[in-house]
């Protein structure tokens, strides 16, 4: 018999499969985690929307990363009945994600990701579709993402518990 890990997909499943059916990066990352996070996939779906491409392709901070600290808010950001420790922790992990990110691919800022390429243009949209930048860089970014939420919310998650 399956354990249930084996029969759900993991995040990083999830968020490719979505952001290959033509959703976002933030999207995609955002709706991998929202089942946990006690929001619904559609509104997942919706409050991320604006996000992708740099923030609505201005190229500014990656979308898979920018739908990493949604998903960090929701988990531990500061609520009507919280007091300032919920945000300097939400800052903390923030800071965390965005450290580790960029760490890996160099920045954390669209246009340097995709070395330069301009998505509020139709030269640059297509510039990003013959060199398949879509493939070679974003969803690698919204993998990376995916993965370091994954070990960001299993801490807090252990310093919750413990």
């Amino acid at each position: 018999m399956k354990g249930i890990a084996q029969i759900m997909k993991t995040a990083n499943e999830v968020a490719t499969e979505k952001f290959l059916a033509g959703y976002n990066c933030a999207q995609a990352v955002l709706y991998a985690y929202s089942p946990g996070l006690g929001l619904d996939g559609e509104t997942a779906l919706k409050v991320a929307t604006g996000l992708g491409a740099g923030m609505a392709r201005r190229g500014e901070v990656c979308g898979a990363v920018t739908g990493g600290i949604l998903a960090i808010g929701l988990r531990c950001g500061r609520g009507a009945r919280q007091d300032r420790s919920a945000t300097e922790q939400t800052y903390q992990k923030t800071l965390e994600l965005m450290a580790r990110f960029e760490k890996r691919h160099g920045s954390c800022l669209c246009r340097v990701l995709l070395n330069g390429c301009d998505l509020g243009t139709a030269e640059g949209q297509a510039y990003f579709k013959e060199h398949d930048l879509f493939h070679k860089t974003c969803v690698g970014c919204v993998q990376s993402v995916v993965e370091m939420l994954s070990d960001i919310m299993d801490a807090l998650a252990t310093s919750k518990s413990g």
